[in-house]
């Protein structure tokens, strides 16, 4: 069981929350960092991934999580994102002390559910609880660094609509060499792999609309439906027939 929803105050964010059925779980990569609370690991961060995650879970091990935009994570987290690519870690291993007092807050708020009518409130009525204090916590964390990197935000979004790498880096007024650089701090890594990942992304939102797969190759900008194929299981593991099947929650597990 999975469900996710928008967050305030952090744009582009998305909270989500999951009660594992057991068994394995993909998660795609997507550039992203998540701040995530676990019943059984307590609270990690989720790194960007290259390729897809395999997420094991035992039945009824719940999550929630707070995923960060690609490019914002480094400001929230106080590190390079390149530092905790394919990785899961514990947050104290990053915050130490205040990790603690991060999650005695969830607990206490797992203990007692938040409300819908106050300016913090974060979904409906049943939300999580915790998911309210990885947004405070974020939105804090934001703050302080004096928000994200704003040249993040507009790579990311260059190049989620299908721009070059030259393109890109010639708009936010960076040379090439000095984009991944900046690129590897802000997503994890270089600008084409993270053009590779939202590319595929794209490819896959799109074939979930019912579009054949020979014609999603073509408008998201692959030579053809076998090149389409071989980026999706090289980045997913699996091909994409494997992806559009029902699908199941996606958890970001330890």
């Amino acid at each position: 069981m999975y469900r996710e929803w928008a967050v305030a105050g952090i744009p582009g964010g998305v909270l989500w929350s999951s009660v594992s059925g057991g068994g394995e779980t993909r998660v795609l990569p997507d550039g992203c960092l998540d701040l995530l609370w676990s019943s059984r690991s307590g609270l990690l961060v989720a790194g960007p991934d290259r390729t897809a995650h395999l997420s094991r879970s035992a039945p009824g091990d719940r999550w929630v999580g707070l995923r960060l935009p690609p490019g914002t994570g480094p400001a929230v987290f106080g590190v390079p994102a390149e530092e905790l690519r394919d990785r899961r870690v514990p947050l104290a291993d990053l915050w130490g002390r205040a990790a603690a007092e991060v999650t005695e807050r969830v607990e206490t708020a797992l203990a007692a559910p938040i409300r819908n009518d106050g300016p913090d409130a974060v979904s409906a009525a049943d939300a999580p609880a915790a998911a309210s204090v990885l947004t405070r916590v974020a939105r804090d964390r934001l703050r302080a660094a004096g928000g994200p990197d704003p040249v993040g935000a507009r790579v990311a979004a260059r190049l989620a609509a299908g721009a070059t790498v030259a393109a890109t880096a010639a708009e936010v007024g960076l040379g090439e060499r000095a984009l991944h650089r900046r690129s590897r701090a802000l997503f994890g890594y270089g600008p084409k792999t993270l053009a590779r990942i939202l590319r595929m992304r794209r490819a896959l939102d799109l074939a979930r609309t019912g579009a054949p797969l020979a014609e999603v190759a073509v408008r998201s900008g692959y030579a053809d439906q076998a090149h389409l194929t071989r980026e999706v299981r090289e980045l997913a593991g699996v091909p994409p027939t494997r992806l559009l099947a029902p699908a199941r929650s996606r958890p970001q597990a330890s």
